[in-house]
């Protein structure tokens, strides 16, 4: 079993939010965890983040755990591959009618929600009432779509990046009660 950090856009880097204090904890649990620069890190592109979490060897064996963007690539990798389980944090399904969402590719095509569940064991998935960015009804609807485990908190923000958010232990908690 590994896990595979995939940070959001508007140029995240492995130091960025929660990142390193889940790399650290889940290691101490004994699960190796991928933490690295993603390339295209600003745009965060489909076209190139699949193929890269393709190349950090995601399969069966492995747990993504996306913010943001990332979340989305989570999902999207997931509907073309088969992985252990993923973590979506602050995540959508739309591109919110922003320019630089809708070119990421990620929403040109629509969801195979049956697939997605299909491709992996379990599906957490973390949103917060006060997200600048994501509107609640995005995470919403993924929960119903995926049927995921499903943590709503009320003062967490998009969990990052609006937000200093260093730790993770509700994270951390809920992959331990998975294993």
């Amino acid at each position: 079993m590994k896990a595979i950090l995939i940070p959001g856009n508007g140029g995240s880097t492995p130091e960025s939010n929660w990142l390193p204090y889940v790399k650290k904890q889940l290691e101490k649990l004994g699960i190796p965890t991928t933490n690295v620069q993603f390339p295209d890190p600003v745009m965060a592109r489909e076209e190139y983040w699949l193929p890269f979490i393709k190349e950090l060897g995601a399969d069966e064996e492995t747990i993504l755990i996306g913010h943001s963007s990332g979340a989305v690539a989570a999902m999207r990798y997931a509907e073309r591959h088969k992985i252990l389980g993923s973590v979506l944090v602050g995540a959508c399904y739309t591109d919110l009618g922003e320019e630089s969402e809708r070119i990421s590719g990620y929403f040109k095509n629509p969801w195979n929600w049956d697939t997605i569940k299909k491709n992996q064991k379990w599906i957490i998935q973390f949103a917060s009432t006060d997200d600048p960015f994501i509107p609640l009804e995005q995470p919403h609807y993924i929960k119903e779509n995926l049927e995921t485990e499903y943590h709503e908190f009320t003062d967490q923000g998009h969990f990052g990046g609006d937000k200093d958010k260093l730790d993770f232990p509700e994270l951390i908690e809920a992959i331990k009660a998975k294993l």
